[in-house]
């Protein structure tokens, strides 16, 4: 049987269901609007993966009255990815709104070859293939959505051939975490929906976001594909653009200017100090996550009060919150 997860962020309409096997995936159920969560953290507990749900959780709540009157519900699968090798498949027409959540490890499955914690995993690269054809059915089909990311935003420029992952070597002081800066491009302040994320910026350009990651996406060529749009890069220590891309939209909606596949190399998925508190201490409740990662995420949060929290937020929610908000009321719409 499938098993929901976590089973105290279930609501009368709302509920999260984990497919690890094929006989996991529950039976389509026409009173439910099934929402993917692409699992990328090949079973390591994940604060991120709960603030997407809580995320969907949150905007369905926000749609409560229009679920109860045509009595509807929305149901979240989560697919572990790449540790169990369950991808969906969107022929089936199931899904039309997909998240990909972040994860450890090279951004190549094929150099995933050694175990050291987080950093070095040892992963079986089948499920890169199905993902790729996810990816491609979806950008095929304007009725669909996926956004993404860390792992994810790195995964979908390997599979657009945009980026490609260099590790952050000691030039660049290792490993970024933390509260950082990314410097929108002219697409972005030229863009119908991220134009406003001006007003949450330094200068009109510099952002606050949340970092985590050990890889840098560097570009294959100075400009994009037809039809996609680089909207923000790494800020260098000159406050200059660097060489890092760190949004980047792979397709727009025809009518409305809204991303409909949009992926950061970031964290806006983790939103306000006070729900990754609450996020922390239910996962330690349940046994997901040890005393001394708990202690070491909660470190993290004076971090998350104190540097520009108001406009990291504000960032956040135009990056990732407003488009899953915006994808699910559309589901629902057309439910």
């Amino acid at each position: 049987m499938s098993e929901s997860i976590p089973l105290d962020l279930k609501t009368a309409r709302f509920e999260a269901i984990r497919v690890e096997r094929a006989s996991d995936i529950p039976p389509v159920d026409p009173e439910s609007i099934d929402v993917a969560l692409l699992d990328m953290n090949h079973g390591y507990a994940n604060v991120g993966h709960d603030s997407i749900l809580v995320a969907v959780r949150e905007a369905a709540l926000a749609l409560d009255e229009a679920l109860a009157r045509d009595g509807h519900r929305v149901r979240v699968i989560s697919y572990a990815v790449r540790d169990r090798l369950i991808v969906p498949d969107h022929r089936s027409g199931r899904h039309r709104l997909y998240i990909g959540t972040g994860g450890p490890g090279h951004l190549d499955p094929r150099r995933n070859q050694t175990e050291r914690g987080t950093q070095e995993i040892r992963e079986d690269p089948a499920w890169e293939a199905a993902l790729w054809r996810l990816f491609d059915d979806v950008a095929g089909d304007e009725r669909s959505a996926l956004y993404g990311v860390c792992h994810t935003f790195g995964l979908l420029c390997r599979w657009a051939r945009v980026a490609e992952p260099v590790l952050r070597g000691a030039g660049k002081g290792g490993p970024r975490s933390g509260v950082g800066s990314n410097v929108l491009t002219a697409g972005a302040l030229a863009h119908p929906w991220f134009e406003g994320l001006a007003d949450a910026a330094v200068d009109g350009v510099h952002v606050p976001v949340l970092d985590s990651r050990y890889y840098d996406l560097i570009p294959t060529s100075d400009a994009a594909p037809a039809g996609m749009t680089a909207i923000a890069y790494e800020s260098s220590e000159s406050g200059e653009a660097g060489d890092a891309l760190t949004m980047f939209e792979f397709a727009r909606e025809r009518d409305g200017g809204v991303p409909r596949i949009f992926a950061v190399n970031g964290h806006p998925e983790i939103g306000a100090p006070e729900r990754v508190a609450m996020l922390l201490e239910r996962m330690l409740a349940r046994g997901t996550i040890t005393s001394e990662i708990y202690e070491e995420r909660v470190a993290l949060l004076p971090v998350l009060r104190s540097t520009r929290p108001v406009e990291r937020l504000r960032v956040a929610r135009r990056v990732f919150g407003e488009l899953i908000d915006r994808g699910l009321e559309r589901l629902v719409r057309a439910a």
